[in-house]
């Protein structure tokens, strides 16, 4: 997702922090969280670019990771898929170990690492700004956020469902829900539909 850490950049530079603060200065690079630096689009170069929060939380956890690993979930993979309108503040990104959030540099907001087994989620590779990421499919991410919300409090993540729920194929929803334990808040939310 042409996005860097700069640690990996020492071979390339003896100090790599000051090289990748002075590309910065210049436009040429965009500081996403302290030490994880992307290339700006050439469109964009110069000026001031930043990725929306989506593309920065897949960004910052395939610099950490690598690629093919992360998998955008939850509210995130929902606005991905367009199924909630409002921004967030909030990027939700499935990883193979437990990590504390990371607060993001360019913005008020932070990226937070839900460790999944990430093989067994159902996943789509999506394009973004910087290039393509994983997220968790429609019948996926309806799941995942009903599960995360058994009570059906959290305004976001009911709207999400609602809207990701048309596009969803029964039969999907029924093989993840029985692979994954999720039959009881299958039921619970095919009950409401």
């Amino acid at each position: 997702m042409q996005t860097v850490r700069a640690p990996s950049l020492a071979g390339l530079y003896s100090h790599p922090g000051p090289e990748l603060a002075i590309l910065n200065r210049r436009g040429v690079v965009h500081r996403l969280a302290h030490g994880i630096y992307c290339a700006v689009p050439p469109e964009h170069a110069g000026g001031g670019w930043r990725p929306a929060l989506e593309t920065a939380t897949g960004a910052v956890a395939t610099a950490l990771y690598g690629a093919q690993v992360p998998v955008l979930t939850g509210l995130t993979a929902a606005r991905m898929h367009r199924a909630l309108p409002r921004a967030i503040g909030v990027g939700y990104v499935a990883v193979p170990t437990q990590r504390r959030p990371l607060r993001l540099t360019d913005r008020e907001g932070q990226v937070r690492f839900v460790m999944r087994a990430v093989g067994e989620l159902d996943a789509v590779a999506m394009a973004t700004e910087l290039g393509h990421v994983l997220v968790t499919t429609p019948e996926q991410t309806v799941l995942d956020l009903a599960r995360a919300d058994p009570r059906t409090e959290d305004l976001d993540a009911q709207e999400a469902i609602d809207a990701l729920w048309p596009s969803c194929d029964p039969a999907v929803l029924e093989q993840i829900a029985g692979h994954q334990r999720m039959r009881a808040t299958y039921a619970r939310v095919a009950a409401k539909r």
